[in-house]
């Protein structure tokens, strides 16, 4: 039958990546929780400002078996308020400091599309890694990041997956010439795909993506494509977000940036089970 390969499970790319000396090793997916030091970003329980309320979630995040915490302080929902860069410094110089006494073995990722933001986390706060959302708009951040040496998350803004492996080879050369070491792809889920169905046209071939040998991360968390498809809200769409990190995975996904830790840990827990116990 022409179909039988359409449920292949795809193992992820076999890839470590630096975080300060220390070899963390992605061929075992691993979860990423958000963090949103804001007032307005899409989901309301994500959103954390004061001290106390950091230093919950970051408990929470760790202890629920996440790995690393993604820490952002300007909104990129879709209609949100982008701030100054003074006022995005101000809220992750507030925050930072609080996750890493709360959670000193946290992995730390900045959420910025800033060079700027990128380079005084990571030399001032000790951030381990940049979560670029704008794939490099900012014409310093490539040479930034480049030069700090932190494991760099590139995340494509492209309507398809044409366009997109296109723009990340060139990128990714791009990098590798000002000699970046580590870098991780994100498809971009929500951003540049239409609401809905070009988000699930990606998806559908997201293990593609592997032509380019480096680690996948999906964040796919509550958007729009789950809520708007089922006529429910981001408040509702749990489920829906666990059915797709499920599907991400056996699409070859090393990262998984999710709002609900434990459901997402859960679902590569019975994922690798799955295929440590494959029949051979």
């Amino acid at each position: 039958m022409e179909n039988m390969n359409l449920g292949a499970d795809i193992k992820p790319t076999n890839y470590t990546i630096n975080i300060r000396g220390q070899l963390i090793d992605l061929s075992h997916p691993l979860v990423m929780g958000i963090m949103n030091v804001t007032p307005d970003s899409f989901f309301a329980d994500s959103r954390v400002q004061t001290e106390e309320a950091i230093r919950q979630r970051a408990h929470q995040i760790m202890a629920e078996g996440a790995k690393i915490i993604d820490v952002g302080a300007c909104s990129t929902r879709p209609g949100g308020e982008v701030v100054s860069a003074d006022e995005e410094m101000r809220r992750l110089a507030f925050a930072l400091p609080i996750i890493r006494e709360a959670e000193p073995d946290a992995i730390l990722s900045i959420d910025t599309f800033r060079a700027s933001i990128a380079k005084r986390t990571i030399e001032e706060f000790g951030a381990d890694i940049i979560n670029d959302v704008e794939e490099g708009k900012d014409p310093n951040m490539f040479p930034t990041v480049a030069e700090l040496g932190a494991p760099y998350i590139l995340m494509s803004t492209a309507a398809n997956l044409h366009d997109m492996l296109i723009d990340f080879s060139r990128e990714v050369q791009e990098l590798r010439a000002l000699g970046q070491k580590d870098i991780i792809l994100d498809p971009g889920f929500g951003f540049g795909k239409g609401a809905v169905d070009g988000n699930y046209t990606l998806l559908s071939v997201m293990e593609r993506l592997q032509v380019m040998e480096l680690p996948i991360l999906v964040g796919i968390s509550r958007k729009r494509m789950i809520h708007q498809l089922l006529g429910i809200t981001a408040a509702e769409s749990l489920n829906g977000t666990t059915v797709l990190n499920t599907i991400s995975l056996m699409k070859g996904a090393n990262i998984l940036r999710v709002h609900d830790v434990r459901p997402a840990v859960e679902a590569v827990r019975i994922v690798e089970a799955m295929r440590q116990n494959a029949e051979q």
